[in-house]
């Protein structure tokens, strides 16, 4: 599909290599473009002229009761339901121990009759522990950022807005704690939502729903002040409306994905390689250089404006905004030439750290959206492990020995290179990382580390075409069938560019957090802020346009599309002369 696309766009550009692509470490520096997800939908939203309106409006005094959000698009209606309960302080968790949430919500294909919603009422809100139904394309919960909803709603009650920085402490007034869809608990299996031209894209369908919900903590909070104060109360100003994001909590339930995934991962991968290549095969011009620069003038002053507690990502942040404080002055200062993004590139590569390389190249690709935006139809495949069985066993060793050296390179036998061992709990079914040799659960391991088993694979093989140097795949297969899934999975990802990560899974030094970061760009995660080495929290949509925006007539879709790096208004206390120009200016 990729190539199709690219001999479409006539562009034939040249790929960075896989060592250095899917290096675990460069992965976990990803940072959203404008291929990921969240991005894709509104801009999806905006050409379809997508409708979202509130349709049921039933919260009592205290905020509690149900709230429903029709979403029309040119091909379908959907229903956003949500259900906010009154929970304790003791049962709010982010944990996915928890059994109770301040919302939870979901995503219904079609109208929601009485006999559906009673049917919602009663499993939604217990989530994994419901019998949910099978129109249900995402199930949801959410718990409120007791920093910012008290402040939220008094300011309002009050007359006044609250203040931006306590948005730019937390960034959202709701955060998941997990976005379920593809069958899951009951919903709607994944196959539903093949041939659906709304939510082609992958994980569309949970964008779509976390985008409601962030329309819904707005109504909430504007609904709790009319209640306190009817006489004073004011709306949210729009500038900081648009501000607010959605929180999301995710922890190792995240990790195994990108591993049991490598197709998938190989189109995302791809198709952001397909999208830089082509960002610095273009002509720069006068126009392009002014646009990147305000670009990184806009990421350095949205770095130093996001509030991370994880000390080392404080610091990492620290770093990238220093670095472009040197990327700025090269760039007003050089000739415009034909190699100039590919100077710069390289410069980065030479003498930046690779955080300030990733986030360079995905401001290069944010220049040419008339280039690279027809590769997010690229983003999905029809996932399919192919043997071969008739290829000659001389070859699948040569094959390993090329395409898999660096799983050939790891010596397994040394204490450090084995330290880790991932299980799933009985209790939730989520992922979790042991201690070899320490703690329980290795006799249940999780088949993650793909290194050690080409090693085995490899060693068996080998041995095998000693005693049979003539003998084809499905004879060693026959002889060792166990070696069966392993090389399924080595003879087809050999024939892709990307998809198998480049690290030891297993090993002492390995970082969780890289994997989670990868995928979480994907989705269009910003402010990636790690909670101790298995968990993390980052924000959706913080920038995006607003419902009532994209019920409008957008007058420039570019400008609409513009909304990453999202800055903080500049006046906190009228809700008057916000400066949204810096959020959202247009560079054309």
């Amino acid at each position: 599909m990729i190539d199709a696309v690219l001999q479409a766009a006539r562009v034939a550009p040249a790929l960075r290599p896989q060592g250095l692509v899917m290096d675990l470490e460069r992965l976990g520096t990803l940072v959203p473009s404008r291929l990921s997800f969240a991005r894709s939908l509104i801009r999806q939203m905006a050409r379809q002229r997508w409708q979202i309106t509130q349709e049921y409006f039933a919260l009592d005094e205290g905020g509690y009761g149900e709230v429903i959000y029709r979403v029309q698009t040119p091909h379908g209606r959907y229903h956003v339901v949500i259900f906010s309960q009154h929970i304790t302080d003791e049962q709010r968790t982010d944990r996915v121990i928890a059994n109770a949430w301040d919302v939870t919500f979901g995503l219904v294909e079609g109208d929601v009759e009485d006999s559906l919603f009673t049917a919602l009422a009663e499993n939604v809100p217990l989530q994994e522990a419901g019998r949910q139904h099978p129109r249900l394309l995402v199930i949801s919960r959410a718990n409120k950022s007791l920093r910012n909803f008290e402040v939220f709603v008094q300011s309002l009650a009050s007359g006044e807005q609250p203040p931006v920085e306590a948005i730019r402490e937390v960034g959202y007034l709701y955060r998941t704690t997990a976005v379920y869809g593809n069958g899951k608990f009951g919903i709607a299996d994944y196959g539903r939502l093949q041939g659906n031209p709304d939510f082609r894209y992958p994980f569309s369908a949970q964008m779509t729903a976390v985008y409601v919900l962030r329309q819904f903590s707005i109504d909430q909070a504007e609904h709790l002040a009319r209640v306190a104060a009817p006489e004073t109360a004011v709306p949210l100003a729009n500038e900081l409306r648009r501000y607010l994001g959605i929180g999301n909590s995710t922890g190792l339930g995240m990790a195994p994905f990108l591993i049991r995934h490598p197709q998938l991962i190989n189109q995302w991968i791809h198709a952001r390689e397909q999208a830089l290549a082509t960002a610095k095969a273009q002509i720069p011009s006068e126009l392009s250089r002014e646009r990147l620069l305000s670009l990184c003038l806009r990421a350095q002053r949205y770095l130093d404006e996001t509030s991370v507690e994880n000390t080392t990502q404080a610091e990492r942040n620290a770093t990238v905004v220093a670095e472009l404080t040197d990327i700025i002055p090269w760039l007003e200062q050089i000739a415009l030439h034909e190699t100039l993004w590919q100077q710069l590139t390289d410069w980065s590569e030479a003498a930046q750290t690779i955080d300030t390389q990733e986030l360079l190249n995905t401001l290069l690709i944010e220049l040419y959206p008339e280039s690279v935006d027809m590769l997010e139809d690229a983003m999905a495949v029809e996932e399919k492990l192919e043997l071969i069985p008739d290829m000659p066993l001389v070859q699948l060793k040569q094959v390993i020995e090329t395409q898999f050296d660096w799983a050939l390179s790891e010596d397994f036998e040394a204490p450090e290179a084995k330290h880790w061992f991932w299980y799933q709990s009985v209790e939730k079914e989520e992922p979790r990382l042991g201690v070899r040799g320490v703690d329980p659960g290795e006799s249940k391991e999780l088949p993650l580390a793909i290194a050690p088993r080409v090693q085995r694979s490899y060693a068996a093989l080998a041995e095998f075409l000693q005693a049979n140097p003539k003998a084809l795949t499905i004879d060693f297969l026959l002889a060792q069938p166990k070696h069966m899934e392993s090389i399924r999975r080595i003879q087809t990802m050999a024939t892709t560019a990307y998809g198998e990560i480049q690290g030891n899974l297993w090993h002492r030094d390995m970082k969780p957090m890289h994997l989670l970061r990868a995928k979480l760009s994907f989705l269009g995660a910003n402010r990636f802020d790690p909670r101790g080495d298995r968990w993390v929290r980052v924000t959706f949509f913080q920038g995006a346009p607003l419902i009532d925006e994209l019920n409008g007539e957008p007058t420039d879709l570019f400008a609409f599309d513009d909304w990453s790096y999202a800055l903080a208004p500049t006046d906190s206390t009228t809700g008057e002369g916000f400066d949204a120009v810096e959020n959202h200016e247009s560079f054309v």
